[in-house]
């Protein structure tokens, strides 16, 4: 399993957490209960299987409900 912690561009309203939490959520090899998305900070904090997904799909599955990612820092738990 690993940790990512992934920077946006800019969070501009709760819908958007919602959007983004959703996205993320319905990909296989999330782990959901770890998912969070900080609003103030612009982050989503999620821990997945790298077996079954990469962080390049978890930031595209981001890019496709209409949000940049500014950044993506992976560590392995």
């Amino acid at each position: 399993m690993k940790k990512a912690v992934i920077q946006l561009e800019t969070l501009t309203c709760p819908s958007c957490m919602a959007k983004i939490e959703g996205a993320v959520k319905s990909l296989d090899g999330i782990d959901k209960e770890s998912l969070s998305v900080l609003f103030n900070s612009s982050k989503v904090k999620v821990d997945f299987y790298d077996e079954k997904i990469s962080i390049k799909d978890i930031e595209n599955a981001i890019y496709k409900v209409g949000y940049e990612v500014k950044k993506s820092q992976v560590k392995t738990v």
